[in-house]
This record gives structure tokens, sequence and C-alpha cells, in this order.
């Protein structure tokens, strides 16, 4: 056995047990596919990444991440909180304000700002592209959305890395209050090879953010997500394609996890470019190491 720095963290928290939980090992080299699946499964927490050194110029680290089930392409939270613990383990630095992943998604750059209690970090997402606007009577839709008071904009499958169908509640309240139907979800998600269905409702603000949203994954394990920075993302270009960005190219916040016992904030901005950049603040919960 090889004994490896392994953490625990909070993502998309401003405390502890308010967003999303990561596992992250570092000094993973050496460790093959079968191994890394069963250090996911041990940890039983939504994704686990890994940590290899950087082979590629202008790249400040290498990372694997994985389901309990299978590897991830790409997910927004387990990429902001490995850069957080390889930033607290000092196996990067920031060039610019900025370090570069290098997954199977490709070279993706996140931004740092601020330090220590005040760190925020955020990932420039792929980019999402439109897969197709459903009518709300969509057979394909009418179980999963059944008895939602939904709003103005119609559902839609934006692609990003993973599918999800983002659909507008008319409201927070109606928003926080839906019982998904799961099989309905389930469905909808085998039959569109997405990930289910990321539900979306505009606030005016006066709590401190700007959206509230709760994500119902059907496809595989059937749960809702606490915070997630990738669907979160793929709301955010779907928003910049209807003009409908809550502060135009300024940033803005959503809340994600009440349902579920969680309290995320993650923060969006949509560049200039079009580009999305999905973050928020990481919180250690456990340092320490692995022998595997």
């Amino acid at each position: 056995m090889t004994t490896r720095r392994f953490l625990q963290l909070d993502v998309f928290s401003p405390r502890p047990g308010a967003g999303n939980p990561l596992a992250v090992v570092l000094d993973a080299e050496g460790l093959d596919d079968a191994t890394m699946q069963a250090i996911a499964r041990w940890t039983r927490l939504p994704e686990t990444t890994f940590v290899f050194p950087a082979q590629t110029a202008g790249t400040s680290y290498r990372l694997r991440m994985f389901s309990p089930q299978k590897e991830v392409p790409f997910a927004g939270h387990p990429s902001v909180g490995t850069a957080h613990a390889v930033l607290q383990a000092g196996l990067a630095m920031p060039v610019d304000g900025l370090l570069v992943q290098d997954g199977i998604a490709g070279a993706l750059p996140l931004r740092v700002t601020g330090e220590g209690a005040q760190q925020r970090i955020a990932i420039r997402t792929p980019r999402a592209q439109l897969g197709e606007i459903a009518a709300t009577d969509d057979p394909r839709l009418q179980a999963a959305l059944r008895t939602w008071p939904l709003g103005s904009l119609p559902p839609a499958r934006m692609q990003g890395g993973r599918s999800w169908w983002v659909v507008e509640v008319a409201d927070e309240a109606a928003l926080r209050a839906l019982h998904p139907d799961w099989d309905a979800i389930a469905t909808l998600a085998e039959s569109t090879d997405s990930m289910g269905v990321f539900a979306y409702a505009f606030v005016d603000g006066s709590e401190g953010y700007d959206l509230a949203v709760r994500a119902f994954v059907g496809s595989g394990r059937r749960f809702e997500d606490a915070a997630s920075g990738a669907a979160n993302a793929v709301l955010a270009a779907w928003l910049d394609l209807r003009d409908a960005l809550p502060r135009g190219r300024q940033p803005f916040d959503v809340s994600q996890g009440r349902e579920v016992g969680h309290d995320a904030r993650l923060t969006l901005l949509v560049d200039e470019e079009g580009e999305v950049w999905s973050g928020g603040q990481v919180q250690t919960v456990i340092s320490g190491t692995i022998d595997w």
C-alpha cells in the first residue's frame, strides 16, 4: 500500500455542511482505473477526483474524476474543489490569477481570487450547446412536469459536458414546493440521454441570490443534487441565448440544495466572449492520508 494525501471538501459552500461534498486524492500517480473506481465507491460521495502531475505544457496539473459508478468527463464542483486542494497542498500556483486543469474535457482555466476564507475559485466550463427547445406539452416531458407551475421560458435540453433539461418554474415558492415524480424523470433522462431536469426560478435578489435552482438527477441513481456547477453553467448558457441573464454580463448568484439539507451558493458569469464561469467558495472538512 502507498500513503497518499486525501481531503474531503465542501464545495460551493460559505461554511462546512452547506455545499456539495467531494473527495480528493493527491499523489495519485500509480493508481490504475480499477483502483480509482474502487476508491470512489469507498468514499460514497458524488465524485472523487485524483490529481496527477501535469503532462501538457501550460497546464497546472492533470486530474481524473469518478462517481461511485463510473468515470466522469467533467463536472463543476469537483473541478473547483480539486483546485482548492491543489492550492492548499502547494502543488501548483496560479499564473496571472489562473490555474489550468487538464482532463478528459481538455485544458480548462480556473480563476482564483481572494485569499484564505475569502478565496473563490471559478472554472471556465466547456461551452454548452442548445440541443433542442421543447413545447410544454411535449409527450416526453408531460409526466415529469405534470402539476408544475411553469414560467415563461420554454423547456430546453442543453448539452455541456453533461446534458440537462432546463425548466423555468413560475416563482421561488413553487420551485421549493416541487415533489418530483422520480419514475417520470428517470424515463425522460433515459429516453433523451440526459441527466434529468434542472428546474429554476428567478428571484428578486433580496436574499442575496438571483436564481433558485433544483437538480433532479434521473440518470442512474435517482437523487437531488446539492450543488452542481456544470448544471448551473448550462443554465447560464441557456439564459444567455434567451437574453435573460439576471445581471447581464455581470456575475450573478444561485441558491441550491436547501431541499436536501444544504445551502450552497454558486456564482456564475457569462463573459464578453460568451464563456461561462462557474464558481464559489470551498471548505476543507477533512485533511489526512489514505493507504491504498
